[in-house]
């Protein structure tokens, strides 16, 4: 007998122990497992007439067993979860979200993969946790971002790749890859290489961005179809592009350099832009008013050769009274607005003839009812 269960062991009786009493029980006690197997096997003699290994006992349990064997295949498919049913552990049907049934274990089998989300993949950095910040920081992994461009630079590529399970290659995906994630990270990482190493280096920092996301998720789609791997690329997003870090400030102050020229050439181009049409329209009028002077002198030197023959076919005719008829137009033209005297030179001329000017004073004849000094009557 245990010394516990003697009356008078050497610290007294009950459950003591050298220092004292025993371990008192705290709280309600747990229930008796030997107890509950006990009244559940009495209360299944009672349900079983004649036992448990009778006929009719067997038979109870049998179907029992066969009813929680056929319930076992009901299962449940997440919203963004897709079951494939396997047969003997061959593809056989794909169900979506919901309660569905398969026949159970070892029949067939279920796989629930995430095929309706989209996950993503950072390449060249990754997300950890930071304590002090209470969150999650990035640190950059050069090991995958560092890239040679295709004239022989080096640029730090960060970039992110979206992906999702194709809606109907849920079966290539299981069974033809056998990690997933790292071969579209490896896929990923490997295209935008060959891009990158196929390019110069200044339209990748500036202009060409997205030109290079489309190449890159183009060629993994091609890629990751030729292993028949049921993944499709939904979006490349390029995160940070930059030169590596020891030489940034010198790739900063070439793009600085490079700005500028183009906003001098931009402003140059603007200035040539508006003096050039000026020019060319100075020029057209120029040549314009020239052609006009070139017509209006032809006219003229026409007019003026066939007056003059009109003129010399009537001398032919009337040689004195043409010459006459010339002179006295020919004065009257060039005496006619000048002011005259007349000078009386012969013998018994008086000098100075005074001259009285008609057109003067007809022009200064006052009205009638007008006086001369410009009053009135």
């Amino acid at each position: 007998m245990p010394w516990k269960n003697q009356g008078g062991g050497p610290w007294g009786s009950g459950p003591k122990g050298p220092w004292g009493t025993g371990p008192q029980p705290v709280g309600p006690r747990p229930p008796d497992l030997e107890d509950l197997l006990r009244r559940g096997q009495d209360r299944l003699q009672q349900i079983m007439p004649g036992g448990y290994f009778s006929g009719i006992g067997i038979t109870l349990i049998l179907l029992i067993v066969v009813a929680l064997w056929l319930l076992s295949g009901f299962f449940r498919v997440q919203s963004e979860e897709q079951g494939v049913v396997l047969r003997f552990g061959k593809h056989v049907r794909t169900v979506d979200p919901g309660l569905n049934y398969h026949l159970p274990y070892p029949i067939e089998t279920v796989l629930l993969p995430k095929a309706l989300r989209v996950s993503t993949i950072s390449i060249g950095m990754t997300l950890i946790d930071d304590p002090a910040r209470r969150g999650r920081s990035i640190r950059d992994v050069p090991e995958e971002s560092l890239m040679l461009t295709g004239d022989e630079n080096i640029v730090d590529v960060d970039f992110t790749v979206l992906w999702r399970i194709k809606p109907n290659g849920v079966g290539n995906f299981l069974f033809n890859i056998q990690n997933p994630e790292g071969t579209v990270k490896a896929v990923a990482e490997s295209a935008m290489r060959e891009v990158i190493g196929r390019s110069e280096i200044q339209p990748i920092l500036t202009g060409a961005r997205t030109q290079t996301e489309t190449t890159v998720q183009d060629l993994m789609q091609k890629t990751l179809d030729g292993y028949g791997a049921g993944v499709q690329i939904t979006q490349v997003q390029m995160q940070k592009v930059d030169p590596p870090a020891q030489v940034i400030d010198a790739f900063r102050d070439v793009q600085a350099a490079r700005a500028n020229l183009e906003q001098l050439s931009n402003e140059a181009q603007t200035y040539a832009n508006k003096v050039v049409p000026e020019a060319r329209g100075k020029a057209a009028q120029i040549l314009q008013a020239a052609e006009g002077y070139k017509e209006q002198a032809v006219a003229e030197a026409k007019g003026q050769s066939a007056r003059f023959l009109k003129v010399y076919e009537e001398y032919k005719k009337a040689p004195d009274v043409t010459r006459e008829r010339i002179y006295l137009e020919t004065m009257e033209r060039v005496l006619g607005g000048s002011d005259k005297l007349i000078y009386d030179g012969g013998p018994s001329g008086q000098g100075v003839v005074p001259y009285l000017p008609l057109n003067e004073l007809s022009a200064k004849r006052p009205t009638p009812g007008q006086l001369p000094s410009g009053g009135t009557r």
